[in-house]
């Protein structure tokens, strides 16, 4: 139950990303995240450990083993100096996982028409909205918001602006390289491979998922680092609208022809069978997301 490196009386851990505990609500399709394993604090863990019955004992040990532990990290052959921590769980441990779960174990619904499903370090809540009556699962939704604030985490605010904000700064940096290569006079082919490569695999990763509600503003911005790559490239590159109708239209056949895909139920064809029946959507967060988006790319396709 030991995490790798780790050595009596002390602990390395080697470099890895920080897990994230995630609640997506499901009323309003947004998504927040937390970092559980570094907050948990051993005294509350101990607490809950009790009240689900495990002997004092036990209890006692994984206290002993969370608390008063020196860490370090190593990166390659470089190590950081040692830090004492009596809050989280190591991660790359075996047991973190388990007591991640014990230490959430109380995160539960209150209404019957709600449902909070776990699954790893996701947290969906789900919501029966019955005659537009909100007010429990809104209800559910601060009882969410206490309970973090009780067990010592923080509900990140995700938007798809620090999204798009964070691709835009990766890609510059890219940009840099890029230009460098230009400056060596490299064929305008190498410098277009290079592109694809390094800074379009950035601006377009995952694009079905967060580019039909992402804001003009931020779309702008993306679209403004292609044409800087024109630029440099000398070449006319894709632009990213093309590239998500793209992507969504590949995404959408692959449903399609998967008759076990939960979802392919959302692809029906119209009587004529050459074009889909459109979704309906109240919202217009609704209508920018992948399933209508990718049954009206899949229409202009045809």
């Amino acid at each position: 139950m030991y995490p790798r490196s780790l050595r009596v009386g002390s602990m390395t851990l080697d470099y890895d990303n920080d897990s994230d505990f995630g609640f997506a609500l499901n009323k309003s399709r947004s998504s927040q995240h937390m970092h559980l394993l570094n907050t948990i604090i051993p005294s509350l863990l101990t607490t809950k450990l009790g009240d689900l019955g495990l002997h004092t004992s036990l209890c006692d040990w994984i206290s002993n083993f969370l608390t008063d532990r020196p860490q370090s990290v190593r990166v390659g052959n470089c190590a950081s100096s040692t830090l004492t921590l009596s809050t989280g769980a190591p991660q790359d441990c075996v047991l973190s996982p388990l007591l991640y779960s014990l230490y959430t174990y109380d995160c539960t619904a209150t209404s019957s028409s709600n449902t909070i499903v776990k699954f790893a370090d996701d947290t969906v809540v789900v919501g029966l909205i019955s005659d537009n009556d909100e007010r429990a699962y809104l209800e559910e939704i601060k009882h969410l918001e206490n309970w973090c604030q009780e067990n010592n985490l923080l509900l990140n605010d995700l938007s798809w602006s620090r999204h798009t904000s964070s691709l835009a700064k990766k890609a510059r940096q890219r940009l840099y390289h890029l230009r460098r290569l230009r400056d060596f006079r490299l064929p305008s082919k190498v410098l277009r491979n290079f592109y694809t490569c390094t800074v379009e695999s950035i601006l377009t990763g995952n694009i079905t998922v967060w580019f039909g509600n992402s804001t003009k503003q931020d779309r702008q911005a993306l679209q403004r680092l292609v044409h800087s790559a024109e630029r440099i490239t000398h070449s006319e590159l894709p632009d990213l609208q093309t590239t998500y109708y793209k992507q969504c239209q590949t995404k959408a056949r692959k449903i399609v022809k998967d008759p076990t895909h939960p979802n392919n139920r959302l692809f029906s064809l119209l009587r004529s069978g050459r074009r889909f029946r459109s979704l309906k959507a109240k919202t217009e967060r609704l209508k920018r997301s992948f399933f209508p988006q990718a049954i009206r790319a899949l229409n202009q396709g045809n």
